[in-house]
């Protein structure tokens, strides 16, 4: 946790700075990336909020994502990262949407993929996804692995 943390440190005061927010959408990091964020003195200065996304109920409720949204994207995808990053962001009003979605394990999920693969996205000023592979099937390690690539990625694309 003290590497989030740290990561978490450093984007705060690198958002505080540029005046800018955050929204947060997550899955199998289980809140590790709001948590590492909101552990930061001063995060009510960049940090607008988050939603652990961990079933279509969530989706559909808090983000307001229907069926006829998703007709062509399946989940723990980088479209489906995409979207919602896109759709965290604007629900918010925040500059940056950050986003997490995949399998931490011990097994895969449904769609077919492997415990350990995590598919990220940003939605602001500039847009992009990206997907990792761990290989492991320990899950803690693979949520620590999701909340530290996410904080990496909002750290690129700062």
């Amino acid at each position: 946790m003290q590497t989030l943390l740290a990561a978490a440190e450093h984007l705060g005061g690198r958002l505080r700075a540029r005046g800018e927010t955050l929204a947060v959408a997550e899955s199998s990091a289980g809140g590790l990336i709001a948590a590492s964020l909101l552990a930061q003195p001063g995060a009510s200065a960049f940090f607008l909020g988050g939603a652990v996304l961990y079933t279509r109920q969530a989706r559909e409720g808090l983000l307001g994502i229907t069926p006829e949204d998703m007709e062509g994207i399946r989940s723990a995808s980088e479209p489906y990262a995409l979207l919602l990053a896109q759709r965290i962001r604007a629900r918010l009003g925040a500059t940056w949407g950050l986003v997490e979605t995949g399998a931490a394990g011990p097994t895969g999920n449904r769609y077919g993929d492997a415990s350990g693969h995590s598919c990220f996205a940003v939605s602001g000023p500039v847009e992009f996804a990206r997907t990792i592979e761990t290989g492991s099937t320990d899950r803690v390690a693979n949520m620590r692995a999701f909340a530290a690539t996410a904080l990496a990625l909002l750290s690129e694309a700062l």
